[in-house]
């Protein structure tokens, strides 16, 4: 088995990859591009369950190799903590098609006082869903992306370059000279009116 450092960090950050690419398909209500749409929102609810099935994969190949390196405990740990998030997004886009559902059942009726009510609370639990949607995303991505770090932490020579960063260089100079003709006199006294 390819079961090294290298190649299982590579593995987690393809997957936190993974995650930040639905993030960015969510949609943005208000957003004409991007607007919220029943089979759009669906078809990123599958494809959810393929990344949660996907996850449930590489900890599965993890598990079962016998002879597991030092790093498989952290790895095996960071997809499988990843299946939490990616199902609470599955979840939260769940309740978005639910609430986009009954927005167009009910759009027939939304110039009467009581559907209007239920249309504007449906509207505001879609913002919310999405919301979580995207936490939970963002927070699988960052888990993992992490996770990546410490599996196989950047070598000696980029931890080198980095420390001869410009970028490590204070952030600030050193003042300007003032010029000599610009401050007044110290014998002449301000008055005002």
């Amino acid at each position: 088995m390819n079961n090294t450092p290298i190649s299982d960090a590579l593995a987690l950050r393809a997957t936190a990859s993974t995650f930040d690419a639905q993030r960015g398909k969510l949609p943005v209500p208000g957003d004409v591009h991007r607007s919220p749409d029943s089979v759009a929102v669906a078809r990123q609810i599958s494809e959810l369950g393929a990344l949660i099935s996907g996850l449930g994969d590489e900890v599965l190949f993890r598990v079962v190799d016998h002879d597991q390196e030092a790093h498989s405990a952290r790895v095996i740990t960071s997809f499988a903590a990843a299946v939490g998030p990616a199902g609470e997004a599955a979840s939260a886009l769940g309740a978005v098609v639910h609430q986009l559902s009954f927005l167009n059942q009910t759009e027939h009726l939304r110039d009467q006082p009581d559907a209007r009510d239920a249309r504007e609370a449906a509207a505001r639990v879609t913002v919310d869903a999405l919301g979580t949607a995207d936490t939970a995303l963002r927070e699988a991505a960052d888990s993992l992306h992490a996770a990546s770090a410490t599996v196989s932490p950047p070598s000696a020579r980029l931890q080198a370059a980095r420390s001869r960063s410009t970028t490590a260089a204070p952030a600030f100079a050193s003042p300007p000279p003032t010029v000599p003709g610009a401050a007044a006199p110290a014998d002449r006294i301000a008055r005002g009116r």
